[in-house]
């Protein structure tokens, strides 16, 4: 019976880290050095960090239906696996921004704007 138990309970997480890795994080983008970098292509950036965000909502979004889907009755360890994954993710979009944000002051930095006269 003991041996039965175990083999089902396996077979249930086995589902779990399937289900676990239905979600797609999405590939990382390239911001260019602001220093050296011209304003299209930090405006192709900018473009490229927008798809990427969303793309990263998409797949935080994907991560709760997968906790949700689970339900209360999934392992600890499943439960454990999604939070992390979740919370790895929203740290990686903030990383993102914040570098992005660090690249446009050093393009400004490097290029600031004509006086006016």
């Amino acid at each position: 019976m003991k041996l039965l138990t175990s083999c089902c309970l396996t077979a249930i997480a086995s589902c779990f880290a399937v289900t676990a890795t239905a979600c797609d994080n999405p590939a990382m983008v390239t911001i260019p050095d602001g220093k050296t970098s011209t304003m299209d292509k930090l405006l192709e950036a900018q473009a490229n960090v927008k798809t990427y965000m969303a793309e990263m909502e998409e797949y935080l979004a994907c991560l709760n239906e997968e906790l949700e889907t689970a339900g209360d009755e999934a392992p600890a360890e499943f439960k454990s696996l999604m939070v992390t994954r979740h919370n790895t993710a929203v740290s990686e979009m903030e990383s993102v921004a914040a570098a992005f944000n660090v690249q446009v002051q050093a393009y400004k930095a490097a290029n600031p704007a004509p006086a006016a006269n």
